[in-house]
């Protein structure tokens, strides 16, 4: 099992898009049995996969052990992809993981559902606190998305700096490009000076995701918005197999 983090210290980036259509990817490209559990308050990855139906627990419960985390999951219309919603009661997250005073909380919840899959991804929340560390010990991989834009890259490297301080050898990063519009001469530059980081088109695709309800590989999957994100986790796979 791999725990994979979708997270950026900025927000607006598109971290949800990418925890979606990875986790997609890796249920229907990779036959993985997969979980995607939302961390983030405002549950935008739960909106695009549940099925409408009101949870008879709220969220938080699953991080103050007053419930386990199966009796939350719940599969989704994709094949082997399950989903860990959110919901508003994760505004206290924070204060609850530094109320616990149990720096690998979350890690050990994971490990509670860890037999049952063989990927989970963590649809992160933005900012640097205590639950950002909380998943950064708990992931193997990071995922961070990189708007081509100055205070996207300068949120980037403040990341990578505080990993290299409290993390060390323990979490793997990988930046992607997002949102990209090659026709832009900021993003040409940008992609021009890292090019081996992988890409992400600015698409009408991904624009399309949340009117329908779905990962871009349920209904486009030719669009280049769908080639990027097939290509991006066989890439995720190939790390994976190294770490």
């Amino acid at each position: 099992m791999c725990t994979i983090a979708i997270y950026s210290l900025k927000g607006g980036v598109g971290k949800t898009t990418l925890a979606v259509n990875l986790a997609w990817c890796a249920a229907m490209l990779s036959s993985r049995r997969t979980l995607l559990w939302d961390l983030d308050q405002q549950a935008a990855a739960t909106f695009l996969l549940q099925d409408g139906k009101k949870p008879k627990r709220r969220a938080e419960g699953v991080y103050d052990q007053e419930i386990k985390p199966r009796k939350l999951i719940r599969s989704t219309a994709v094949e082997r992809l399950d989903l860990l919603a959110a919901d508003a009661s994760l505004r206290e997250l924070d204060r609850m993981f530094f109320t616990f005073g149990k720096k690998k909380r979350l890690a050990k919840i994971i490990d509670s559902v860890s037999k049952e899959y063989d990927r989970i991804i963590l649809d992160c929340p933005p900012g640097l606190s205590e639950t950002s560390d909380q998943i950064l010990r708990a992931a193997d991989l990071v995922i961070a998305p990189v708007i081509p834009s100055p205070l996207s890259q300068r949120a980037f490297d403040t990341v990578v700096d505080h990993i290299k301080r409290h993390h060390k050898g323990r979490t793997a990063i990988l930046p992607v490009y997002t949102m990209v519009d090659r026709r832009r001469n900021l993003h040409k530059d940008a992609l021009e000076r890292e090019k081996s980081w992988p890409v992400i088109p600015y698409a009408s695709a991904v624009e399309q995701m949340a009117s329908r309800r779905a990962p871009v590989g349920a209904f486009a999957p030719q669009s280049p918005a769908g080639q990027a994100f097939a290509k991006l986790w066989r890439g995720v796979e190939r790390k994976i197999a190294k770490l």
